[in-house]
């Protein structure tokens, strides 16, 4: 179980806005005797990680859409989200953070980023609000954070993954790894990766590029003449797209692998048409279920914001199929403690499990999810899609 819990007085509900687009809401609420519970979701709409905030949010806005009542404890509860930008700033994200806090959320979801989940994470725990990670991967999102949970598999289980394919798939032995200075996810994956590698008898070369370069010419030089066999970025969304680019007009051999961040359909346009060989890990592979594959589909298809919410396509991004089960396993919690009221879901919580469709899912008694998959992916680069390259169980 987790550590001990401050039990809050029970939740006063007020009314909100309707939400736009199947699920969306960003403001005041409805009275309890509404029969109302919101949902906040925390994540980023703009910044360097915005693409993969929003592809994360659609996931949650399309299952509102699909379920938007709740029956709890014998009264049916319509569900509300209400989404707020963390602007994908660690600066931004405690303000963003305590807007949530003044909205009184019963629960909240997100985020999208390490970084900003740690940031936010102190002001749910000081409400008492619990908090359902969805792809945030660091472990200090929830080390040390009674009050933050999550769905997604640990950076020390990424990293090794990766460090495993390296060597299994292209019997690497010596690794160049690039990340951004200060970010606690590319650096928390980056040691971990290192580890690993040099665990397995790998030689592992990191340097790291300050916040706004735009310029990876002088790196990507630098692997190339270390004779780098991989190259391992795990970085944001708009980083990535700028080191694969240039990799590509120098004429990079090396595959590059990329963590869950570079599993986004922008990443796939920057390499498409290009000779570079790129693998990322991942949470969910399109195919893995019909009917959400199907649905989803049909969601982002026949609404326009949607549709660009996702990059004007509809691939499916793992994060999507996350933000999707978040939902679900809010909805769990709250049928599970009988209750809307915060308190009851944040002892509820840790007893919850629930199928989703990126595979089974409960806490270990950290909060963490107990999770042993990972889909490796790479980049079909002519036709512009993902391919399924390997499921890897454990370390």
């Amino acid at each position: 179980m987790k550590k001990s819990i401050a039990w809050i007085l029970a939740l006063v509900l007020v009314l909100g806005l309707t939400a736009c687009g199947g699920g969306g809401s960003s403001s005041s609420a409805a009275g309890s005797s509404d029969n109302v519970v919101r949902i906040g979701v925390f994540e980023p709409s703009t910044g360097d990680s915005a693409s993969g905030g929003k592809k994360e949010t659609l996931g949650m806005q399309y299952a509102n859409q699909e379920t938007s009542t709740v029956n709890i404890g014998g009264t049916e509860y319509k569900v509300e989200l209400v989404i707020v930008d963390n602007g994908s700033s660690t600066d931004k994200a405690p303000s963003a953070a305590a807007e949530l806090v003044s909205k009184d959320v019963s629960i909240v979801l997100g985020s999208y980023g390490s970084g900003v989940s740690i940031a936010g994470g102190p002001k749910f725990e000081e409400a008492g609000i619990p908090a359902v990670g969805v792809t945030c991967t660091n472990p200090q999102v929830t080390a040390g954070n009674d009050y933050y949970f999550r769905i997604c598999f640990l950076d020390p289980f990424q990293g090794t993954v990766l460090a495993n394919f390296a060597a299994d798939k292209f019997s690497a032995t010596t690794a160049y790894c690039l990340g951004e200075n200060g970010n606690e996810y590319d650096q928390g994956l980056i040691a971990f990766f290192k580890q690993a590698f040099e665990a397995k008898g790998g030689k592992v070369i990191t340097d790291s590029y300050p916040t706004n370069n735009n310029d990876f010419t002088s790196y990507l030089n630098k692997a190339k003449s270390e004779g780098a066999d991989v190259i391992f970025t795990p970085v944001s969304i708009a980083y990535a797209t700028q080191i694969l680019t240039q990799a590509s007009s120098l004429g990079i051999t090396a595959p590059f692998l990329g963590s869950d961040t570079l599993d986004d359909n922008m990443v796939l346009d920057a390499v498409k048409g290009t000779d570079i060989q790129l693998f990322v890990s991942t949470f969910y592979q399109e195919g893995g279920n019909s009917a959400f594959d199907e649905g989803i589909k049909n969601y982002i298809n026949t609404n326009d914001a949607a549709k660009s919410a996702n990059g004007g396509n509809d691939t499916i991004s793992a994060v999507t199929a996350m933000g999707y089960d978040a939902y679900y396993v809010a909805l769990e919690a709250m049928k599970k403690a009988g209750s809307v009221d915060k308190a009851d879901l944040m002892a509820a919580l840790p007893g919850v499990s629930y199928k989703g469709v990126s595979g089974d899912i409960a806490f270990d008694s950290t909060g963490d999810a107990i999770r042993d998959t990972a889909f490796i992916k790479t980049a079909d680069t002519a036709s512009g899609a993902w391919t399924l390259e390997t499921v890897q169980k454990g370390a």
